[in-house]
């Protein structure tokens, strides 16, 4: 039974155990995704990301990488923080991509989430082609939920119509 849905919608108000940020590296918030869910969801969001940065996460979080935070004033329970790759017609970058998907929705895991809610990553400011991210995201996200069997939704939660039907198309296929 697949496990992937799509909407149409603003990811700071999806009811799902964890929202994955499309972060930049500091934590320390930004625009597109990761200002939103730093604005809607509060002060609380921020303070342990300066926490993070004050211990393990000291020079950031690395491309690919994943870290959760309580999700303060969402919905959500938490928020799973990723940074995505800078999209390069020169180099192939697609694997850390994937891993943003892998690496969060194992994180997700470990927190014990049942439902995750991804949004486009690096398809807003890091350029990255939606058609080609979207194929990314769901190979990478039907390669892993496998081995977290505790998570029974991922809802890829798009922003424009492009995106979802550029994601549509993939689940579909």
């Amino acid at each position: 039974m697949e496990q992937i849905s799509l909407t149409l919608g603003d990811i700071t108000e999806q009811d799902v155990d964890v929202v994955v940020n499309a972060a930049n590296s500091s934590l320390l918030g930004g625009g597109g995704v990761d200002g939103a869910i730093h604005r809607k969801g509060g002060p609380e969001i921020l303070a342990e990301c300066r926490k993070l940065r004050a211990g393990h996460y000291g020079k950031g979080l690395r491309a690919g990488q994943a870290v959760a935070t309580t999700a303060g004033r969402l919905p959500a329970r938490w928020v799973v923080h990723t940074v995505g790759p800078v999209w390069s017609a020169t180099e192939d970058r697609s694997e850390v991509l994937a891993d943003c998907h892998r690496n969060s929705l194992l994180v997700a895991h470990e927190l014990g989430a049942a439902s995750v809610a991804f949004p486009a990553i690096s398809t807003g400011i890091f350029r990255w082609p939606v058609e080609d991210a979207a194929t990314v995201a769901v190979r990478a996200v039907r390669e892993v939920l496998p081995s977290v069997p505790g998570i029974t939704l991922v809802r890829f939660v798009l922003f424009d119509q492009r995106a979802f039907d550029a994601f549509a198309a993939v689940v579909s296929s």
